[in-house]
């Protein structure tokens, strides 16, 4: 593997990484403030985008994590921000929570049901059938289709639920259009996130839990990889995988040495 520069600015996941099931994982919080402390620009990333950016932030701030709203970045915000460089002042129709729709509105987006330009499919926990048959239908008139997410369930305390690629697949089934996901693992956010942070790949690095998500996007936007196994994927399976990350550790305590001074 080439020599790569020391690592200025820095990616990571959220779920897996800094918290599990809603409490935040051993050095986290060290992690964060270490970060803060070297004065190294980061984002924290997520596919999830039912939440707002301030939202997550007070959620992570309950859980004793302080992350300035700023140094989020959702899959909603990536989608808005692509939509915004496509169509500009464009509409959609959304399926999503306030999240999505606020990043929209934000990036001068009307959210109509009337001709839109096009469907955004986002998270929700209460997808409606009613809002899917009409989504279906606007795509079938012409209105070109988006996702935030390509993943299939989501966490809940009660286990699994259906998550955005799950109900994406239900909606191609019906009208034959492939949305285009913007999501992790399209290193588009990646590229994104870069932009926001300010940063370069060739001195950031990803760090995430899953090898088929955030692992793939680092490699592929050309990034420093760090694979935590505290979360979905587990040691034995990184082997299976065409690609690998610059490094394994067991969780976010391992990476605070690599943080510099």
């Amino acid at each position: 593997m080439s020599e790569r520069k020391p690592i200025e600015s820095w990616l990571s996941d959220m779920d897996g990484v800094l918290v599990h099931e809603g409490q935040p994982i051993p050095g986290a919080d060290e992690f964060v403030r270490r970060l803060s402390a070297a004065g190294r620009p980061f984002l924290v990333l997520t596919n999830n985008s039912i939440y707002t950016r301030r939202d997550l932030s007070a959620r992570l701030a309950a859980l004793g994590l302080e992350v300035p709203a700023e140094a989020i970045w959702t899959s909603a915000l990536a989608t808005a921000r692509f939509l915004a460089d496509q169509r500009p002042e464009g509409s959609a129709y959304v399926i999503g929570e306030a999240g999505l729709t606020t990043a929209l509105h934000e990036a001068g987006y009307v959210l109509t049901d009337l001709r839109p330009d096009y469907v955004v499919l986002g998270e929700t926990r209460t997808y409606s059938f009613s809002q899917i048959t009409r989504a279906i239908r606007l795509i079938e008139k012409g209105a070109r289709f988006i996702a935030t997410n390509p993943d299939p369930v989501g966490p809940s305390t009660e286990g699994a639920l259906p998550a955005t690629g799950a109900v994406a697949a239900m909606i191609t089934k019906a009208t034959g259009v492939q949305p285009y996901f913007v999501g992790k693992p399209n290193p588009l956010m990646m590229r994104t996130a870069l932009n926001v942070v300010g940063g370069h790949s060739e001195s950031t690095a990803m760090i995430g839990d899953r090898m088929d998500t955030d692992v793939v996007a680092g490699v592929e936007a050309g990034l420093e990889t760090i694979l935590v196994l505290s979360g979905v994927t587990r040691a034995q399976e990184v082997e299976r995988f065409p690609f690998r990350p610059t490094h394994v550790v067991d969780s976010i305590a391992d990476v605070i040495p690599m943080i510099g001074a």
